[in-house]
């Protein structure tokens, strides 16, 4: 059957694996060495993609919560919609959402993905107690903070065996809406500097036109925010539109994002606002849009998305825009984030700084230009985010992950690299 991710490229043939606690990997019926766990298919890249995969929705159980801590067990394949949606109205919430509520536990766990908040409670990892996985030989291990598989799985992108179900730390919020802060900024200073006035703020997030040129490079609409204290909790996901059609490849140009990027950037009142909204609309816009990865044509996309250390972050920013901006092949979601510390795992992504996420049709030249960002970003000491990967080299991506070494001779030491692989590992190596 065919097979995809998010992003829609690229598309293979696969077999679906399904397993229960009872299976061991490695049995022979596991003729091939790529095989891994595929959640809810919204991964960008070939993180998740193999010859083989082992579906994961269906594992959706909520095991057990305790009031008092906050504390939930739940199954590898639930998704972080169906945990809003049950405990919500209890008063708690996702200590670290990613920008989609539409990803299982699992996937959250294995891209230690993060959030609006990162620079003051860090990756998903942090809201993980500990988790049970399923090994090649058949056992089943739990682990915790400071256990090396726990480090290992964390941004593992599923190669370090199966999640079967994790402990996570919920944080207990006053409602189901956001005191949020618009401020509109004119050039990249400006947007640093609000970035740093505001990071008090547990939440913030910007909207950048990537295709501003000159004075007006970098500017913004930075949104922050926090939880209102009104004791609203009938929450109720918002009604969502959905794109019913591939978007020919040609309505996706210069002219059109430049379009789209000056009236979005001018819908915004002038200087600060503020505004109250619902949880789906400060954290998980686009979730509102059935398949609007079908904008993007028939051919997908990709999310190119990186990092750069803070010291060299605004020049390393403003190289990349004015590369962008003189290729012309813009992108209307472009995403700024501030970043607190890095982690201890492995593979995790994020370090402290800034990054930027970008969505870019497949077409021609495309990679070619994604190459030339590479080399900034390396010069800058970035790294990629593999979760929205799909054509980064093996060298570019060592240059940016010190500790990979150290995940390899972990995956050979388990048996983990002859059984668990997919596209991206080996592409990568790992």
């Amino acid at each position: 059957m065919k097979y995809t991710a998010w992003g829609r490229f690229p598309v293979i043939d696969a077999t679906p694996v399904f397993f229960d606690e009872n299976l061991v990997l490695n049995n022979p019926a596991f003729e091939s060495d790529s095989l891994i766990p595929f959640g809810n298919g919204r991964s960008y890249g070939d993180s998740a993609l193999a010859s083989r995969y082992i579906p994961m929705r269906n594992h959706d159980r909520m095991l057990s919560f305790d009031e008092e801590t906050g504390h939930l067990v739940c199954e590898a394949g639930v998704l972080l919609s169906e945990i809003i949606e049950a405990f919500i109205p209890r008063g708690w919430f996702l200590k670290i959402t990613p920008g989609t509520k539409l990803i299982t536990v699992g996937g959250a766990i294995a891209s230690d993905v993060h959030g609006k908040n990162h620079h003051v409670a860090g990756c998903f990892s942090e809201s993980v107690e500990s988790m049970r996985i399923l090994l090649p030989d058949g056992t089943i291990q739990t682990c915790a903070k400071g256990d090396e598989l726990f480090h290992a799985t964390c941004g593992g992108m599923g190669l370090t065996g199966i999640i079967l179900d994790a402990n996570l730390s919920l944080k207990r919020v006053t409602s189901q809406n956001i005191n949020q802060t618009c401020i509109k900024t004119q050039n990249l200073q400006e947007t640093f500097s609000a970035f740093e006035e505001y990071a008090v703020q547990p939440y913030s997030v910007a909207w950048i036109d990537c295709l501003a040129k000159g004075d007006e490079i970098g500017k913004c609409l930075l949104m922050v925010g926090d939880f209102t204290d009104d004791g609203d909790f009938e929450y109720k996901a918002k009604k969502r539109v959905t794109v019913p059609f591939d978007f020919p490849s040609f309505t996706l140009n210069s002219f059109s994002v430049k379009m789209f990027n000056r009236q979005y950037y001018r819908k915004a009142a002038e200087g600060i606002s503020q505004q109250k909204v619902g949880i789906d609309t400060f954290f998980y816009p686009l979730d509102a849009i059935n398949n609007w990865n079908r904008i993007y044509g028939k051919n997908g996309f990709t999310q190119y998305q990186f990092i750069l250390p803070k010291e060299g972050s605004f020049d390393g920013l403003n190289e990349i825009l004015k590369s962008i901006t003189e290729s012309g092949k813009g992108s209307f979601l472009a995403v700024l984030k501030l970043y607190g510390p890095a982690n201890e795992n492995y593979l995790s992504f994020p370090l402290e700084g800034y990054s930027l996420a970008l969505d870019f049709k497949i077409e021609k030249d495309l990679f070619k230009l994604l190459d030339q960002l590479d080399k900034i970003v390396a010069h800058y000491g970035g790294r990629i985010y593999l979760t929205k990967d799909v054509r980064v080299s093996r060298e570019t991506f060592e240059l940016g992950y010190p500790q990979v070494e150290a995940f390899r001779a972990f995956r050979k030491k388990m048996g983990l690299d002859t059984v668990l692989n997919s596209l991206q590992s080996q592409r990568l190596g790992l």
